[in-house]
């Protein structure tokens, strides 16, 4: 396993330039691939079994055969967005690798006939936009880039866009609309952007470590690859984690290697005396799991049938001294910001489960207010144009269910405090401020 690490040495100095990358066997799994039929490089990353690292773990070699084939343009668009809070794993892999994204990136448009490639990058992320700017046009200089790829029959054009900062633009139909000079906002689909993405072309969407992965399926072969991590999860995966933890940072797992080794072995678990209380197993969109789920394998498989999602692969622990209801507050303020205010299931539903919660907050509420809310967000998941609507529904629905108690004696106290009388049951408008 050692030998496929992505973080391997990876502070290694000068790692970022071509020339040390190419100096430890970097690019060469890109040649290899340019001797191999289109379809044999496709059948590696449908053998490879590759899921999507970037949230919705759909299989990378699948979406690649998508795309139809024929002889018109087509794009693939690497989203280096990372807006999801808790994840910050693609940001180190484009500071200090940025030529695995590059190479991974050239292979993939291989596979998939592509001829166009775009990396859209995070606003915020200046000097990681720098350093792959500097990377690309070394790729290009040595003829990784551009007109018949070291003399095959492979042409790629790849360009850097930067957006300008907003979750949405983490929605692939979202990063489209951006990226064609648009508000972004998400489309209807169907059409899917295999078959009508990036200017209404065939376009491949994947993340940063999705793509940085594929040099390394290719240097091993796609069975091999598979033999790590699960049957059904397979490889190793990027784990971002933070919150209450002694040792935060990214740490590279071999899928399928319980959650309790990640938080406690390799981030040290919460400081003395703390106890985990819940933890986001992929980032502030998925529901909370408790102490319980710890010693579950992690892995896509089994983070789902525990009601939650391995998402991004960011893990938040929050432990025994932080409020429920402190977290569920501030992360509802998040996604009603970020909101692209196109439907109204998410646009009212953000805003109406912040306003309830605020009552929780401040001691207006009543336990009717906690039926509400979570009525609220059974009425947004599922029905909303993207899934920023469930990325704060499905988590603050799953706090309220599995700390109940803990809201209702927030209440109590809080009413306590502030010397109100008892409360008296609200209407539904009344709850959501509706009129007020």
């Amino acid at each position: 396993m050692s030998e496929l690490l992505l973080f391997k040495d990876i502070d290694e100095p000068g790692l970022a330039s071509r020339e040390v990358y190419e100096r430890r066997g970097g690019y060469e799994s890109l040649k290899r691939a340019l001797r191999m039929p289109r379809e044999e490089v496709l059948q590696n990353l449908l053998d490879s079994g590759l899921r999507g690292r970037g949230g919705a773990g759909f299989a990378m070699g699948k979406k690649a055969s998508f795309l139809p084939k024929g002889t018109m343009d087509k794009y693939l668009v690497c989203n280096a967005d990372e807006s999801e809070p808790g994840t910050f794993k693609d940001r180190e892999l484009m500071q200090k690798s940025p030529h695995m994204l590059v190479e991974g990136m050239i292979i993939a448009a291989y596979a998939a006939d592509a001829n166009r490639s775009f990396i859209y990058i995070r606003g915020e992320y200046q000097q990681q936009a720098e350093i792959l700017e500097r990377a690309i046009e070394e790729a290009r200089s040595a003829g990784y880039l551009g007109e018949r790829i070291l003399g095959s029959d492979h042409s790629l054009s790849l360009v850097l866009h930067r957006g300008a900062g907003a979750y949405i633009c983490g929605e692939e139909t979202g990063l489209l609309d951006s990226l064609e000079g648009k508000r972004g906002n998400p489309r209807l689909k169907p059409p899917f952007p295999a078959n009508q993405g990036l200017y209404q072309g065939p376009t491949l969407i994947n993340n940063v470590e999705t793509l940085a992965t594929v040099p390394h399926i290719i240097r091993l072969g796609g069975q091999e690859y598979a033999k790590l991590g699960t049957e059904t999860s397979t490889g190793t995966k990027l784990v971002s984690v933070s919150g209450n933890v002694q040792r935060p940072g990214n740490y590279e797992i071999e899928l399928g290697i319980p959650a309790r080794e990640i938080i406690f072995g390799l981030a040290g678990g919460p400081e003395r005396g703390r106890d985990v209380k819940f933890w986001f197993p992929g980032g502030s969109s998925s529901p909370v799991l408790t102490p319980a789920e710890l010693d579950l394998p992690y892995d896509f498989d089994s983070m789902a049938k525990a009601g939650s999602m391995l998402g991004s692969g960011a893990i938040i622990v929050v432990d025994d001294s932080q409020s429920v209801v402190d977290v569920a507050l501030t992360l509802a303020k998040f996604y009603r910001h970020e909101s692209c205010g196109k439907c109204t299931p998410c646009r009212e539903g953000t805003n109406w489960t912040v306003k309830m919660l605020q009552r929780v907050e401040s001691g207006e509420a009543t336990p009717m207010d906690l039926d509400i809310i979570a009525s609220v967000q059974e009425q947004i998941m599922g029905n909303c144009l993207c899934v920023l609507g469930d990325a704060m529904a499905m988590p603050v629905a799953s706090m309220v269910s599995k700390f109940r108690d803990e809201f209702e004696a927030h209440i109590e106290t809080r009413r306590a405090q502030l010397g109100l009388g008892e409360p008296t049951e609200p209407t539904p408008l009344e709850a959501v401020g509706v009129g007020s």
